[in-house]
């Protein structure tokens, strides 16, 4: 177990660095599954915004469902401490999903 604090990013404004400085474990913890959300979150929009630019649409993989258009990605959501696979996709301003199936963890 650590006997110093750990020093943060440099790329982390100070206010956000005070902020977490003054949290609770219980609270850092939950800052930290959000914030992993979150750039998942992020990712996924980039990479489908990055495929509405693309015009060449790859194959369609074998098992895209017929009502799942080529471009879409597959992504993966947490539902009560549970994971599972989405296909999603953007139509205009709007992300859609479709759900594939659970996460199995490896053994």
């Amino acid at each position: 177990m650590p006997t110093e604090p750990p020093t943060p990013p440099a790329e982390l404004p100070p206010d956000v660095v005070d902020a977490l400085s003054d949290s609770s474990p219980d609270i850092l913890r939950r800052v930290a599954t959000y914030a992993e959300e979150r750039a998942e979150y992020r990712e996924r929009e980039d990479r489908i915004a990055e495929g509405d630019k693309e015009e060449n649409v790859e194959e369609r993989p074998d098992d895209l469902p017929n009502d799942v258009p080529a471009k879409a990605t597959i992504t993966i959501k947490r539902i009560n401490d549970n994971r599972y696979y989405y296909w999603q996709w953007r139509e205009g301003d709007k992300v859609r999903s479709k759900y594939k199936g659970p996460v199995t963890p490896e053994t």
